[in-house]
């Protein structure tokens, strides 16, 4: 019998499973109630499609991977992504000062729209994956087939529509598949899904910092040129909420603006707001360089963007034929950018574990090893952005513990070196690129330039060029 594979959700998690299922079903079906559009353009379920998004060199390569031939990296970069240094082409306050730009580059990322991201994955795995992925829009999940022990494929509903869920009409369908991947997103059922199949007790967790986002797009000023990413980094450790704002390269000669603030410090959503919120972050910087761009958008606000985390690696009997990744497992503030390479990461360790089966999803224990093989790049990324969050005074789900407090002072120290010691800087970019693990931070070259502190004096203000200052508002 052919072997199929069921995705639920076309998002980039979605895209990449399927790319890391193509290579041992005879087909895979990706479903997703969304319209999908036919370019680069903003789909209704994607709440903060419309804001920053970085791509990490540890996700980037792994999407790679997933996609041999198709040139990922590449296709994006003709389309007008922006590749830059962690580097040399950012400029960031953080809490404990500026970080200097080095000559040595660092890991590269990827600056663009989510639209034109996802655009560019789904087109590149359902051109060049080597078994047809068919993408079905307008199919909502309903629940799974199967049992507590196995899995054996999904019901929905076909709108028969492709608008954004559809309409009222269509019909209750069945699909058995002998794996299904739920990359469903920040909307996933999958809990309601397995206690209706028996298998229940799964531990949940949120953390909510009442985060909301707001961004705009503007035309860059005419010379911007290879223009760096700029942050102005909240600080969570002063007692207030927080506040902080980005301009963001992106592609046709754009900046997409970003400002954030927790509960209590909300962006504003009206246009004359948005500039004097940008003014009043720790530095104008972010407010004085937008006075000067040609806006292009109105303000989109977004305020999904708490951390939940599904602990699915701890279900005892963990059923065969399922496994869950992206937003779906563990979503995070979107502050600290890791989602998607944390996604990429999964997708690939799901494509090796089906090589090392021997491309047999039927496999016994195969969906239970994906399961907890993710775990160490979810903890890592749900670590970091937890462990900030939960110093904000409003947040709501967690409090710091004596563990936090020691990890943030050794974590402050480390960051306050990395303002003047290439060694800290060059271990922070490791790990926040997810080229390393954690531990990176704590080997013992790390420890000693944490004890040591910076090595050179700390900058007196933002480091740009001349050619960047001269775009400054007078």
């Amino acid at each position: 019998m052919p072997r199929r594979a069921v995705v639920i959700g076309a998002g980039l998690a979605g895209m990449l499973a399927a790319a890391a299922l193509a290579g041992a079903a005879d087909e895979v079906v990706v479903l997703d109630a969304d319209a999908l559009p036919d370019g680069p353009e903003h789909r209704k379920g994607l709440p903060q499609g419309r804001h920053a998004h970085i791509l990490m060199a540890g996700g980037l390569a792994a999407m790679e991977e997933l996609v041999p031939g198709a040139g990922v990296r590449k296709r994006l970069l003709a389309a007008g992504a922006h590749e830059l240094s962690l580097g040399r082409d950012m400029v960031v306050l953080t809490p404990e000062g500026w970080f200097r730009r080095w000559r040595h580059e660092g890991p590269a990322l990827l600056a663009c729209t989510r639209a034109l991201l996802d655009w560019t994955v789904r087109d590149a795995v359902v051109t060049q994956a080597p078994v047809r992925v068919e993408v079905r829009p307008g199919t909502r999940v309903a629940g799974l087939l199967g049992g507590a022990g196995r899995v054996t494929g999904v019901r929905f509903h076909d709108s028969g529509d492709t608008r954004a869920g559809g309409g009222g009409g269509g019909e209750d369908r069945e699909l058995a598949a002998d794996f299904v991947v739920d990359a469903s997103g920040r909307g996933s059922r999958v809990t309601h899904w397995l206690a209706a199949l028996g298998v229940t007790g799964v531990r949940e967790r949120t953390v909510d910092t009442g985060l909301v986002n707001a961004t705009r797009l503007y035309r860059a000023p005419e010379g911007a040129g290879r223009f760096p990413v700029t942050v102005v980094q909240a600080d969570p450790y002063v007692g207030r909420p927080g506040r902080s704002g980005m301009i963001l390269p992106v592609e046709d000669g754009r900046w997409m603006v970003s400002l954030a603030g927790t509960r209590g410090a909300e962006p504003p959503g009206d246009v004359d707001g948005f500039l004097r919120y940008a003014m009043e972050l720790a530095d104008p910087l972010v407010g004085r360089f937008v006075a000067r761009a040609e806006p292009l958008t109105d303000v989109w606000i977004s305020r999904s963007t708490h951390n939940h985390r599904r602990y699915l690696e701890k279900v005892r009997d963990w059923p065969e034929g399922l496994v869950v990744l992206g937003d779906a497992l563990a979503m995070y503030n979107p502050a600290y950018g890791q989602g998607m390479s944390v996604a990429a990461l999964g997708a690939r360790l799901l494509a090796q574990e089906v090589g090392r089966a021997g491309g047999g999803l039927g496999s016994a224990g195969l969906a239970a090893r994906v399961q907890r093989g993710v775990v160490p790049w979810v903890d890592a990324a749900w670590s970091a952005a937890v462990g900030q969050d939960v110093w904000y005074p409003q947040t709501r789900g967690a409090r710091p513990t004596p563990v936090d407090r020691l990890v943030t002072a050794y974590s402050r120290r480390l960051t306050k070196a990395a303002t003047g010691a290439h060694g800290a800087a060059a271990a922070l970019w490791e790990v926040t690129s997810l080229l390393a693990p954690p531990t990176r931070l704590f080997t013992p070259g790390t420890l000693l330039t944490a004890a040591l502190g910076p090595l050179l004096p700390p900058q007196a203000g933002a480091p740009l060029t001349a050619a960047e200052r001269s775009l400054l508002a007078p």
